[in-house]
């Protein structure tokens, strides 16, 4: 037993660095591990070459599974859930190895897997552009979004948003659209990616990025209300030129 949690210590520490998130490790969705199973493994110069054809793809709980294939050798990358297709070329951040790693929602083992915090900021397949003022990113939508806009004196779309976000400072604002990422368990919230069909995808403006304790799922049509912050700097670099917080969802 005292082995065992010491290799969950481990585990953690490693996945904490590989991601910055120390959520990470503690995701609903692969919580629990059997005894003597998975054992992490250090990063590897193979292992930091996350990149290739996406030949098999599949969402579960909070993560998305993607098999690699470069060079004729396989793969199989776990990030935090996005989409991904197949066939597309893709290069994803070093991680932590795990081996014979047993996922319990998919109810099957991989013999080596690589837990990855995402995309890398350069590849081939990037499909993401760096949102406005912020470190993070902002989804590039796969698919042509228009969603109607929520009713109200304080209702607002994206694009509305980032143009009169300096009137907006820290009042209370709505807005209808459809989430396109989710990342839960941050810092003690979830962070939604939310886009209406409305802003530049060019100019990061059709992005809105909203922190809250409820829950929602990629593909959602939400309408959030929130309080909407300039220039938030929650330290390390991320710096958002508009977030809405604390937001609640229905």
């Amino acid at each position: 037993m005292k082995s065992f949690l010491t290799s969950l210590m481990i585990f953690s520490s490693v996945l904490f660095l590989a991601t910055g998130q120390a959520s990470y490790a503690d995701s609903k969705d692969e919580s629990s591990v059997q005894s003597g199973s998975p054992q992490p493994k250090e990063d590897t110069p193979e292992a930091s070459q996350l990149s290739g054809k996406v030949v098999e793809t599949m969402n579960s709980g909070a993560y998305t599974y993607v098999l690699l294939e470069k060079n004729g050798k396989k793969t199989w990358v776990a990030v935090p859930k996005m989409r991904v297709e197949k066939g597309q070329n893709i290069s994803f951040l070093p991680g932590a190895e795990m081996v014979n790693f047993e996922s319990r929602t998919l109810h099957r083992t991989f013999d080596r897997i690589i837990f990855s915090a995402g995309p890398a900021d350069k590849g081939s397949a990037n499909d993401e552009v760096k949102t406005t003022g912020s470190k993070g990113k902002a989804v590039i939508p796969t698919e042509k979004i228009q969603v109607e806009k929520a009713p109200g004196s304080n209702a607002y779309t994206v694009a509305e948003i980032f143009t009169n976000n300096e009137g907006l400072d820290k009042k209370e604002v709505v807005v209808k659209a459809k989430v396109v990422k989710v990342s839960q368990g941050i810092m003690g919230k979830n962070w939604l990616h939310i886009q209406d069909g409305s802003g530049s995808a060019e100019k990061g403006t059709h992005d809105l990025v909203v922190t809250t304790l409820d829950d929602a799922s990629v593909g959602d049509i939400i309408t959030i209300k929130g309080t909407l912050y300039r220039d938030k700097d929650f330290g390390s670099g991320y710096k958002y030129a508009v977030i809405v917080e604390n937001a609640s969802i229905k």
